[in-house]
């Protein structure tokens, strides 16, 4: 039966109404966080690329990132479900700012790989702007908008997202969240850039966060229960009355903060880094194996909750882990040899279980697919 133009306007108007009652009421519902793996390398004694595959899909974690373009980890991890975010590494940016050797990369390092291995990212150099090696810093964006381009050549852009990892080290200030500021000096010269970009194309500002730095560095003064998730009274942001049970929603917090103040609200976040380890030298205070448990274990709670960040509520965060083995040939103090969740071996450094986490995303999907069908089962029987 044909419905007049009344009724029909009517009953559309009911279906929106339904609608809104899904996405303003209990029933809401949020986009979830994901959970992704650093997949680093820098050892003599790791597993062979076929039994890490094994190993990341035993912990159900479907995102890995690695800090290369390894030819024989990604042709080992195709047709597996698990995305990878590989990377230019910091030595070849100089090169690659022009275009036709830029073009050339990404046919060799991503072509030749595409799509039976899920590569979901670029990312261009890592942590250039938080260290010294002050020549590397003006190569950062144009590697970043020469690779974009080949992307585009490729039809790849919408595909394969590019971004630059950076430490927290850039900020300025971070405390309060609503001070934080990127460092003068590299701020409107080359962030700014880069923010723009990101911006254009829809990539997110990738930070490696670590609350382990700040309690080390201050033990007496940072509460050890803030930066593992532990209940606390909380820290209020006195500018704005925001209150943060840890550490970990600060630190983002403070980049949000920063990145506005560049005049940018619309560029995501991405965790690229955040971890704990599980060993360290005597000076490095909290540097151990129940620690490094709480943090991930707590973590790991709280993106289940996809409540965003005090600044952000409902914000999703992908949050890559770092890192997935224990690396005996990392330089540094002994704590960088020991933020892996695997030993060599392939045994557990301590018990873990991201099922959970796993579980918590299935059943948010559910729940738009029941909403789906309800809609859907409400516009048949209304003949619309």
């Amino acid at each position: 039966m044909r419905m007049g133009k009344t009724e029909s306007s009517s009953k559309i108007a009911l279906v929106l109404l339904l609608l809104f009652f899904f996405s303003g009421s209990g029933y809401r519902v949020r986009a979830a966080s994901s959970l992704g793996i650093n997949y680093g390398k820098v050892a003599d004694n790791l597993p062979a690329p076929a039994e890490v595959v094994r190993i990341i899909q035993s912990i159900s974690i479907s995102k890995a990132k690695l800090y290369d373009t390894d030819p024989l980890v990604l042709k080992t991890f195709r047709n597996t479900d698990i995305s990878f975010l590989v990377a230019v590494p910091n030595e070849d940016l100089g090169s690659l700012s022009e275009q036709t050797a830029a073009t050339t990369w990404v046919q060799q390092n991503i072509l030749l790989y595409y799509p039976d291995t899920q590569i979901i990212g670029i990312v261009v150099g890592n942590e250039i702007f938080g260290n010294d090696q002050t020549a590397q810093w003006p190569q950062v964006f144009p590697a970043m908008t020469s690779i974009y381009a080949a992307l585009l050549s490729f039809g790849l852009q919408d595909k394969i997202m590019v971004s630059t990892t950076h430490s927290f080290a850039i900020l300025s200030s971070s405390f309060p969240p609503s001070t934080g500021a990127f460092t003068e000096s590299i701020a409107n010269t080359y962030i700014k850039p880069i923010l723009s970009f990101l911006s254009a194309t829809g990539a997110p500002f990738m930070i490696n966060a670590y609350p382990f730095f700040a309690y080390k560095d201050n033990p007496t003064t940072v509460s050890l229960g803030y930066v593992l998730f532990e209940p606390n009274d909380g820290v209020v942001d006195s500018s704005n009355g925001l209150l943060y049970y840890n550490m970990f929603d600060a630190q983002i917090d403070a980049v949000y903060w920063a990145i506005a103040r560049l005049g940018y609200n619309n560029i995501s976040i991405l965790v690229s880094e955040t971890g704990w380890p599980s060993a360290g030298d005597k000076d490095e205070v909290g540097a151990t194996v129940e620690n490094a448990q709480i943090y991930h274990t707590n973590l790991f709670q709280h993106l289940l909750k996809s409540t965003g960040t005090p600044l952000k509520p409902n914000i999703s965060l992908d949050v890559y882990l770092f890192a997935l083995f224990n690396e005996d040939q990392k330089t540094g103090p002994t704590s960088e040899k020991h933020y892996g969740l695997f030993q060599p071996d392939g045994s557990k450094v301590y018990s873990f279980d991201f099922s959970q986490l796993s579980t918590g995303f299935s059943h948010r999907w559910h729940l738009i697919f029941a909403a789906t069908c309800m809609i859907g089962t409400w516009m048949t029987l209304l003949n619309l």
